[in-house]
């Protein structure tokens, strides 16, 4: 096991250690869907509202829903105060963010209509759209929207020349490489797949085997959030 081959991280973590993790689900009165994830340093709020009439009308389409996504960094959320405009990273993570979780949703249940996801970041620290994906998923599911299953998302990376589960902000600018992957946990289909920087073969399987590891704890912290919200007679943290 990877755990055995102890290295001295700067956060004092294992290798094969997340960051303290907490999601809760409802947290947001006004939308159909919600959830608040603190991830490590990271603090995302992910609000679903739909499904509901397309705008425009021109992108409607007749046998399924469209997914629309927006990721924003608030200008506060990084050391350096970001511009409030948004940026071609966030666009890009938008629709990466989009494409992870669509597969999971049954969109032929809800034609010509759109369901919205809004992610806010309200503090970043490395490995934020992982993060948004597991907040986003847990909010799509708190809206009741039909899905097939949650989508869990989690990055393994090599950082001093030793692979290690969730790499963290100061890990990643230093770090060899970075490799964030979404499934559908009880399927095992891959929803997401990057890698920014190079591994060996068998560097690329012990990531792997990684991240699907750390895939498997935050899907019990997903079903925990909605469980506790819908199963324990419990009303989650709606504002009333």
């Amino acid at each position: 096991m990877l755990s055995k081959n102890k290295i001295e991280r700067i956060s004092g973590r294992a290798p094969d250690e997340l960051r303290n993790v907490s999601i809760k689900a409802g947290v947001i009165k006004n939308a159909d869907g919600s959830a608040l994830i603190e991830f490590g340093k990271n603090k995302i709020m992910a609000a679903v509202f739909g499904p509901k009439e397309v705008h425009p009308k021109h992108m409607m389409v007749s046998d399924r829903a469209i997914i629309k996504c927006r990721y924003h960094m608030m200008p506060f959320s990084t050391d350096t105060r970001k511009r409030p405009n948004i940026s071609r990273r966030e666009i890009e993570i938008s629709k990466v963010i989009r494409e992870a979780v669509e597969p999971a949703i049954l969109m032929e249940d809800y034609p010509r209509t759109a369901i919205e996801i809004y992610i806010e970041i309200l503090q970043s620290d490395g490995g934020s759209r992982c993060a948004a994906i597991n907040a986003a998923s847990t909010a799509l599911a708190d809206a009741g929207i039909n899905m097939r299953d949650l989508v869990t998302a989690c990055a393994a990376g090599k950082v001093d020349g030793q692979v290690v589960l969730d790499v963290d902000d100061t890990e990643d600018k230093t770090g060899e490489a970075d490799m964030p992957i979404a499934l559908l946990p009880n399927t095992g289909l891959i929803t997401l797949f990057q890698l920014d920087g190079n591994l060996s073969k068998e560097e690329f399987d012990k990531a792997l085997e990684l991240a699907k590891t750390g895939c498997d704890k935050l899907y019990k912290l997903q079903r925990d959030a909605l469980s506790e919200k819908y199963f324990d007679g419990k009303n989650g943290n709606k504002e009333e």
